[in-house]
């Protein structure tokens, strides 16, 4: 079917359509738990909801690693220099192991704390507790599994995760259903089985792209190789990248506080439609990945123009899925919740916040897009403020005031989106200008 389409379409649909399946395998992958559980109960719902955006916290380190990794691979391949990159991909291997061991620990004592903070009801705090330090034994595996993930990316070659995921959500399935439910003879663990699940998913994730690299299947060569100043020049763009991530997760917990000051109806609910709504722009991930990629191996290969020119094909395809997708969000939201959970109030909750969010899908495949594609060029720094301030002036202050003074969640999910078209007006003129094309990485 790709190759109907003109050559540099193509080139882009190479490694946007597999990196968009991935982007949503992954997602469906996180939600599986929230999903199945919610055939429990609403409590089940918001512990598992809360705890998997408090991990955000924890993924957001991982953007280090993958914007890192991805600027200077791409680069390396982009120019030719395969050993060079096989050297970047060892270093990072290494640093990404290094690093897992004292942020799975940390979350590991601290996990319980997130649910007081949030003065949650006693019965969600004790199943979230149990679900977030079961999930923390999983960091090492997923912190190596993303390098390669990334650096594969890097590479052009975004079919093999893909293929992989594919697998490993079928796997992560099956395994809900036996440990949560307790089917064909297994222990009913029910939330706490959840994430036994998905830790024995990532597991055999990593050990998979552990035997490709070390068989010689990727276009890396196996070396073992620590290099201090590739770690540096890839830490330079990966912790700007991080930060802003932190940011916006950060902003995204601040707004679950608010909202679960309107009940646990409210708070399953809104839990639920951030995970449709994470359904509805994983494919423009998929394209965003894409974007950074081709800026990557455009500036690596000397030729700025072609990157840019590739990265606003790649915008067009993003504004149509996710213009497409947005359809299903204000027109008929309800029969997508239902799927998470059959409580009539939080599908309630669910359906106005994914209305409210349809409407700004538009500059979100804006912001994906661009943002990615300067992060790829190494200006990690410039999405960085730019996140920095419209997140706290345009979203969140404006967002604890509406509801300080007025009842409803709808004035607090308008100040949301409204972050979302000031961040994709700001990062177009950014783009326009060109300065990425200077940057050195």
């Amino acid at each position: 079917m790709i190759r109907f389409f003109p050559s540099a379409h193509q080139k882009i649909l190479r490694l946007s359509i597999p990196a968009a399946i991935n982007s949503l395998l992954d997602m469906l992958q996180v939600i599986t738990d929230l999903i199945m559980v919610g055939r429990l109960s609403a409590f089940a719902v918001a512990a598992v909801g809360l705890g998997l955006q408090s991990m955000m916290f924890v993924f957001a380190i991982l953007t280090l690693l993958h914007v890192g990794t991805s600027a200077i691979l791409s680069r390396f391949i982009g120019g030719g220099q395969i050993k060079r990159a096989s050297m970047g991909l060892s270093t990072l291997l290494a640093f990404a192991l290094f690093l897992s061991l004292p942020v799975s620990t940390l979350w590991y004592f601290f996990s319980a704390q997130i649910y007081v903070w949030f003065d949650t009801d006693p019965g969600v705090i004790a199943l979230g507790v149990s679900y977030v330090q079961v999930l923390t034994f999983m960091m090492p595996f997923v912190f190596i599994k993303l390098v390669f993930v990334s650096a594969l990316n890097a590479a052009g070659d975004t079919s093999t995760p893909m293929k992989i995921k594919i697998i490993s959500i079928v796997l992560n399935i099956m395994l809900n259903y036996l440990l949560i439910f307790g089917n064909h003879g297994f222990p009913e663990l029910g939330v706490t089985g959840a994430a036994v699940g998905t830790v024995i998913v990532n597991m055999l994730e990593m050990a998979v792209y552990v035997y490709l690299y070390l068989r010689r299947k990727t276009l890396f060569v196996p070396v073992w190789h620590y290099s201090a100043s590739l770690l540096a020049r890839a830490l330079k763009v990966g912790i700007p990248a991080a930060i802003e991530r932190s940011l916006t997760f950060g902003s995204m917990m601040l707004f679950s506080a608010i909202v679960a000051h309107y009940g646990t109806e409210a708070l399953a609910g809104y839990q639920i439609g951030l995970r449709v709504e994470g359904l509805a722009f994983m494919p423009g991930i998929g394209f965003t990945i894409a974007a950074m990629v081709l800026m990557g191996q455009g500036l690596g290969a000397k030729k700025p123009e072609q990157a840019r020119e590739d990265v606003l094909l790649v915008l067009k395809y993003t504004v149509g899925l996710m213009f497409f997708l947005s359809f299903f969000m204000i027109f008929v939201p309800e029969k997508i919740v239902w799927l998470f959970t059959d409580d009539a109030q939080t599908i309630q909750e669910a359906s106005l916040y994914l209305r409210i969010v349809g409407f700004s899908q538009i500059p979100l495949a804006f912001s994906f897009v661009l943002s990615g594609a300067i992060r790829g060029a190494g200006d990690a720094k410039q999405t960085l403020r730019i996140n920095l301030v419209s997140l706290w002036f345009v979203r969140i202050l404006p967002a604890f005031v509406l509801s300080w003074y007025f009842e409803s969640i709808l004035l607090v999910y308008v100040a949301m989106i409204s972050d979302t078209f000031v961040k994709a007006i700001w990062l177009w003129i950014v783009f326009e200008k060109g300065k990425w094309q200077q940057t050195k990485v």
